[in-house]
């Protein structure tokens, strides 16, 4: 039997990529999506193409009207966190793709699933490339005591850090060694020109975002020993295509567990 899939944020950047991949996928059936914009229609239309039979909602509490098994949210910061729990608490596993939630949310969101004995995977990034940041950046900071994050965005984008940098910023603060930079309380001049902290003491992990045209998304973990530096960077392109099978190998394994997990790289190997 077909995993039935509501899509929230069908008609987004990466739901335009995702609802058609979802279409072709044997094993996979998208039964609503939610868009506001688009309420009331059906998704295919709604999309620029035939029709497909698909009903768009306004919300989550409307498509969840609709017998499915896991929502996969694309939404925006202020919406997934309550999309999640209605989502969990009516007995779907969720997906989440959206950035903008962290420790502690992820936390609540985890007592919820348990609750309901669901699963829940949230990713940063979706991309396999990004996956690997990840775990290089991991395994690195086992050797190396020095490292921070850059975070590049577009001029536009809402949340700072991505939550690419977010989601390996939170993991570093587990694994790194304790830095030799100056405590922050010892700085002196715009402290806070040193970026954001996650975590506290010796092992935080500081974090710049830079948010400029040009850039879609980005994240260059930089290590620093004497006389030597070692960088990782993952760069995003202009297309969601990367974040489709990440996605949907999450929507396939989700149903698999109870409670949250976050990365994609949870799932590999």
């Amino acid at each position: 039997m077909a995993i039935r899939i509501i899509l929230a944020g069908a008609t987004g950047w990466v739901g335009c990529a995702l609802a058609p991949a979802i279409a072709a996928a044997p094993d996979l059936e998208l039964v609503a999506a939610i868009a506001r914009s688009q309420a009331g229609s059906d998704l295919g239309t709604a999309l620029g193409g035939a029709a497909s039979g698909v009903p768009v909602f306004a919300s989550v509490a409307e498509a969840l009207a609709v017998p499915a098994d896991v929502l996969i949210d694309y939404t925006k910061p202020g919406v997934v966190k309550a999309n999640a729990r209605a989502a969990l608490e009516s007995g779907l596993a969720v997906v989440i793709g959206t950035s903008g939630l962290g420790a502690a949310d992820y936390a609540e969101l985890d007592e919820v699933a348990r609750a309901h004995q669901a699963g829940l995977l949230a990713a940063g990034n979706f991309s396999i490339t990004a996956t690997l940041l990840k775990r290089f950046t991991l395994e690195a900071a086992k050797y190396v005591a020095d490292v921070e994050l850059i975070d590049y965005a577009s001029a536009g984008k809402p949340d700072a850090p991505s939550g690419t940098g977010r989601e390996l910023a939170e993991a570093l603060t587990g694994v790194r060694q304790p830095a030799t930079s100056r405590p922050i309380s010892e700085v002196v001049g715009v402290p806070e020109t040193r970026g954001g902290a996650f975590g506290e003491g010796p092992r935080e992990v500081r974090v710049h975002a830079l948010r400029l045209p040009s850039f879609v998304l980005g994240v260059e973990a930089i290590f620093g020993a004497p006389d030597e530096r070692l960088t990782i960077r993952h760069d995003a392109g202009s297309s969601a295509a990367p974040y489709v099978a990440g996605t949907l190998l999450a929507a396939r394994k989700v149903r698999g567990w109870v409670g949250v997990k976050r990365g994609l790289d949870t799932l590999l190997d």
